[in-house]
């Protein structure tokens, strides 16, 4: 009897508590709007930045924590694409370094063709399969980069060539000379003027190169040669760049031209001009002759190669989107030491310690040149 009163008081309470909770959900007042707000708020997403909640102090800490995460992403971000983007460059010059020097391969201009080949291949399957967009390459758009790609296979053939002489630290430190020949192209073609640190770091590179060329006890005239060509073609493909970028964006049907359709763009037209530079150089001759090409290893090597070739694209993309220009500069100045250092001890280099202490000099006024260019953007 007791338990059936106790049932029937139970029932009752429900029925009351069922009866409010209409009443309250047909009251469109204030209180119920907050209420509903607060008791349901667990079970929203974060798309609700606009919850009054305990005053706003939920809200504040969940901003203050969101905030917080995105700062660590970002740095993390940051520090993944320039670590990615050190390594592949660095891996990139040693290992043409180890396939036409340890090889003893003499067919720079064939390892360039088919490193451009797979970048090609690769950069076509992504935008294939949607992975990233390119532009249409239309008749107007090759004539239009048509200069730009002849001055791109030029600088790339006259790298190979020079690697393969001169060792790994002196083809950075006068890779520098680049710098002097831009400064100079920027000011009389784009009559930009440059502060009294930028020429200081220039004159100091030039000062490096010149010692270092001096003291460098594997001296190769015919290396020095082409790494002076080098240098002036890197900086006309710089300047060139510049003066076709808006042309070519204007002969594009999106009126854009991302750095993915400019990868395309290279890679794609340098094919047949470098297998005409195949013949026209004889090395169709060589490659005919040359025992290297049946040895598996060799293959492997010259792929990932390749591979290198396109990571340095992407990640060098990667790396400047998440830093900026200014960090991206100096990195790649800072990343020149690792490179000199396992350049001289992975080839076993000869030197001595006046062409080591240029080496080093070298070095230094590179990323002295770089925080002079980071001051002079800030300042403009």
């Amino acid at each position: 009897m007791g338990s059936r009163n106790h049932a029937e008081d139970i029932s009752k309470l429900t029925l009351k508590l069922h009866e409010s909770t209409r009443v309250l959900d047909q009251t469109p007042s204030p209180g119920r709007r907050d209420l509903v707000s607060r008791s349901s708020f667990a079970m929203r997403s974060v798309e609700n930045d606009e919850a009054d909640l305990e005053g706003g102090k939920l809200e504040k800490e969940w901003d203050k924590s969101t905030h917080t995460n995105r700062i660590v992403k970002i740095h993390n971000q940051a520090l993944l694409s320039g670590l990615a983007y050190c390594v592949s460059s660095c891996s990139m010059i040693l290992v043409n370094k180890f396939v036409l020097s340890s090889y003893d391969f003499n067919a720079g201009i064939s390892l360039m063709l088919y490193q451009n080949f797979i970048s090609v291949v690769i950069v076509s399957i992504m935008s294939f399969m949607g992975i990233i967009t390119t532009e249409p390459l239309t008749w107007r758009l090759i004539k239009v980069w048509l200069p730009v790609n002849a001055i791109f296979v030029g600088m790339l053939i006259t790298s190979m060539f020079s690697l393969k002489y001169i060792n790994v630290a002196m083809v950075t430190v006068l890779k520098n000379v680049t710098n002097v020949i831009t400064a100079l192209g920027e000011m009389y073609l784009f009559n930009k003027h440059h502060d009294n640190r930028v020429w200081a770091a220039l004159f100091l590179m030039i000062i490096s190169a010149i010692s270092g060329g001096i003291t460098d006890l594997s001296f190769h005239a015919v290396g020095y040669g082409w790494q002076i060509i080098n240098c002036f073609l890197t900086a006309a493909y710089s300047l060139t760049l510049r003066r076709v970028m808006d042309t070519a964006k204007q002969v594009t049907r999106s009126g854009n031209l991302n750095e993915f359709s400019m990868v395309l763009l290279n890679n794609m037209l340098s094919l047949p001009l470098g297998i005409l530079l195949v013949f026209v150089f004889r090395e169709v001759d060589y490659l005919s002759q040359t025992p290297l090409l049946r040895l598996p290893d060799f293959w492997l090597v010259m792929t990932l190669s390749g591979f290198l070739g396109l990571a340095i694209s992407f990640t060098s993309m990667w790396f400047l989107h998440q830093t900026g220009a200014t960090t991206y500069s100096l990195v790649g100045s800072l990343n020149k030491i690792p490179l000199s250092i396992a350049g001289i001890v992975l080839f076993k280099v000869p030197t001595s310690l006046e062409n080591s202490a240029s080496i080093f000099f070298g070095l230094l006024a590179g990323v002295f040149f770089a925080r002079a260019k980071m001051r002079e953007r800030s300042q403009s």
